[in-house]
């Protein structure tokens, strides 16, 4: 029995859960709402303020998918009553970050500064010296996803360790050229 899968999921207040035929999942929270089409094998139950997931065997993909399915929902119902954060910091001189509406504009050494839009459901947060910045939403791969793409525009390089990085990221640095001999 997977150990993820049979732990139940608990409800907290203001949080439902909606089961529809075929696993199409609602979860309706303060922060929101999400809605995801779960493997129809796998069984679903709400029942005394928990969600519980059940597999119909012990066949091999069921035995994967009784984790994740577990794991998706539990990320589900933290999204609508949290939220996620993913934090990111930019080391640089020159480098910043600031909010012009509710797009994020980034100044990375490049000749143009870089605009970002968020996509629906995402909100970001610029800390007040313009290093640090964090993307907000319910949906944890949405953030997960967005953040990346972020990181992505200007990845820490190995010598000084300019870039965009996850805050507490460790970044391996080079030693660069050696001393020269005479």
């Amino acid at each position: 029995m997977s150990r993820i899968g049979r732990m139940p999921i608990a409800l907290p207040k203001g949080v439902e859960v909606k089961v529809e035929p075929g696993n199409l999942v609602t979860v309706k929270g303060p922060k929101g709402t999400l809605t995801r089409a779960l493997h129809p094998d796998m069984q679903i139950e709400v029942a005394g303020g928990q969600v519980v997931v059940r597999r119909p065997s012990d066949a091999r993909h069921h035995r994967a998918l009784h984790g994740l399915t577990r794991a998706l929902l539990a990320n589900m119902v933290t999204g609508v009553s949290e939220g996620f954060r993913k934090e990111l910091e930019i080391v640089g001189v020159g480098y910043r970050a600031e909010l012009q509406g509710r797009k994020l504009v980034l100044s990375l050494g490049f000749s143009h500064p870089v605009e970002v839009e968020p996509p629906e459901g995402i909100a970001f947060e610029v800390d007040r010296s313009g290093r640090k910045f964090s993307v907000l939403g319910i949906d944890k791969e949405l953030v997960g996803e967005v953040a990346a793409k972020i990181r992505a525009k200007r990845p820490p390089e190995p010598y000084k360790g300019k870039g965009i990085r996850y805050v507490g990221e460790y970044v391996r640095m080079k030693a660069g050229k050696g001393g020269k001999v005479k």
